[in-house]
């Protein structure tokens, strides 16, 4: 039996570091953005999809993120029909991720997890953690947003606090030390779970 934990948080939780520490504890992971940047490669399923309804949107061969944003910013139905195209490819993406992989623990690494209902399709979801000030800071550090950027990118998002709520491990990364202690405590319980099965 291989066990499903979805992994989700806010922008600037530290989603990322987080899914590096269950790599390193021997889990499997599958990264969503990663995914969508296979689709919109050169080559990838949805650039012919997304070409027949915003061609302005693929640049040489591969479809240009920006120039999504752009759309989407000019057109308030495009995102609907961007979404409807990409999320079958994603979720067919992941479900080939999992029957070709083989590991005890997989780890899906989803930004929008609750908000898109996955978290329903996983044996457990771990959720990173952060207080909204360290989030702010890390989020404008990166230097590739700005703060009203950031702002709409939240509004969009679950609160984290009811992210917590709803999640079986909670994951504070407030230093890196703390957040590999509790991916290791949370990687031990699934595995004594796996073994009680």
């Amino acid at each position: 039996m291989t066990f499903k934990l979805g992994l989700t948080g806010s922008i600037g939780m530290g989603k990322s570091t987080t899914a590096a520490l269950f790599t390193q504890e021997g889990c499997a992971v599958w990264d969503a953005d990663a995914a969508v940047h296979r689709l919109y490669d050169v080559g990838g399923a949805a650039v012919a999809k997304i070409r027949a309804y915003f061609p302005d949107a693929i640049t040489n061969g591969s479809v240009s993120r920006e120039k999504l944003r752009g759309i989407i910013s000019n057109d308030p139905t495009a995102l609907k029909t961007i979404e409807a195209i990409v999320h079958p490819l994603v979720v067919k993406d992941r479900e080939d991720y999992l029957a070709a992989v083989d590991a005890e623990i997989v780890v899906f690494d989803i930004p929008l997890l609750f908000e898109t209902g996955g978290d329903r399709t996983m044996d457990a979801v771990a959720v990173v953690h952060v207080d909204a000030a360290t989030q702010r800071a890390r989020v404008l550090a990166r230097g590739s947003m700005t703060e009203a950027q950031f702002e709409t990118i939240l509004a969009k998002q679950m609160p984290s606090a009811e992210k917590c709520a709803r999640a079986d491990f909670v994951i504070k990364t407030d230093t890196v030390e703390h957040a590999r202690a509790q991916v290791h405590s949370a990687v031990q319980q699934i595995r004594g779970r796996l073994k009680d099965a």
